[in-house]
């Protein structure tokens, strides 16, 4: 059987992009019942899936990226951030491998030569142009299968003199381009580290939020909508955080990286000083409490707001310990990029587990 495709760290964004996977001939389904443990009803948002395991938005480029990952066994698929207008990609290094340590953390993170489990990332929120993406969208739906579901994530682009209220209209317009072209749900992404203005950092400004999601709200009547957000250590942060969202959106994911500055092996500064995400394992950890402070916000709030957990998943046990902490599903991104395997590994472990 040959390799499946992986992203290639050496290559831009934009090769990567058009050096897509081909269309698959055939779908991985690793529906409970194959293992002799019966139908076990998981939801995504309250969607029926047929496993918890979704992807990320940022491995999956475009729809034959999606139907790659569709193919190898995810069930739940996050398509790219996308905007109002094409956006270029940062310069590589996209993807750094750094050295293990406890985050978050004061001092630089040391980059390193070969992938040990976390790294660094730097795309930016790049985005092919809405006629590209809104046509792409419309024919990844119709060829994927029906019981896997399609999320597509949407960011507004912030402009100089730009007021919320225009930043959370372009939101809106995004969000409507794309369940009109049939996404099952949309991500708003409130929270990118690698970018320094609002529309990157707007989880951290709840009220701001709150305006963002409710107009995409009314952009988008019933279809699902999951907040994307990053790190939140704070439990009063973390509970207006939620108080602002909780009227407007179906779920919450979490956590999107965490933000750290990169050195090379010679101590100067990588991305020109600037923070960038850290994401793989190195997060797990602080996600999987991020989870569980929200899950016991949301149940002293009585919200019915579910949470996606995101950050270092790797096997089953990491998949139950987001599950044991409140996650109604997960979404993985650096192993589904290095191990695109991954949920054909993890399902047959997860429901065998007791």
């Amino acid at each position: 059987m040959e390799s499946p495709a992986v992203y290639q760290t050496a290559k831009t964004w934009k090769w990567n992009l058009q050096n897509c996977p081909a269309k698959p001939t055939r779908y991985h389904r690793a529906q409970s019942d194959d293992f002799g443990r019966g139908i076990v009803n998981w939801t995504c948002c309250g969607l029926p899936v047929a496993s918890p395991l979704g992807v990320a938005a940022g491995p999956l480029l475009n729809g034959r990226w999606i139907l790659h990952y569709a193919a190898l066994g995810f069930d739940v698929l996050t398509y790219k951030t996308v905007r109002s207008q094409q956006m270029d990609c940062f310069p590589l290094p996209n993807l750094q491998p750094i050295h293990e340590c406890v985050l978050p953390s004061d001092e630089p993170l040391i980059a390193v030569p070969t992938m040990n489990g976390s790294w660094a990332i730097s795309f930016g929120m790049p985005s092919v142009a809405p006629e590209d993406w809104r046509a792409d969208v419309c024919w990844t739906r119709q060829q994927l299968p029906h019981d896997k579901k399609l999320i597509v994530s949407v960011v507004g682009t912030q402009r100089p003199g730009m007021s919320l209220e225009a930043l959370a209209k372009d939101y809106a317009r995004c969000a409507k381009w794309a369940a009109d072209a049939g996404a099952d749900g949309v991500e708003v992404n409130l929270s990118c580290p690698n970018v320094s203005t609002v529309d990157g950092q707007l989880y951290q400004q709840p009220d701001s939020a709150g305006c963002v999601v409710s107009h995409v709200r009314g952009a988008i009547g019933t279809t699902p909508l999951i907040a994307k957000i990053g790190a939140v250590a704070d439990a009063h942060l973390a509970r207006r955080i939620l108080e602002a969202l909780d009227e407007s959106v179906t779920a919450i994911a979490m956590t999107n990286c965490i933000g750290a500055r990169v050195v090379g092996a010679d101590s100067q500064p990588l991305f020109d000083g600037n923070q960038r995400g850290i994401g793989g394992h190195m997060i797990r950890e602080t996600s999987i409490r991020q989870v569980a402070m929200f899950a016991g916000l949301r149940n002293r709030l009585r919200s019915h707001t579910t949470l996606i957990g995101i950050g270092g998943i790797s096997t089953a046990a990491h998949v139950r310990q987001y599950l044991d902490a409140g996650a109604e599903c997960v979404q993985l991104a650096t192993a589904a990029m290095t191990n695109p395997l991954a949920a054909q590994e993890i399902m047959p472990q997860l429901v065998a587990a007791p």
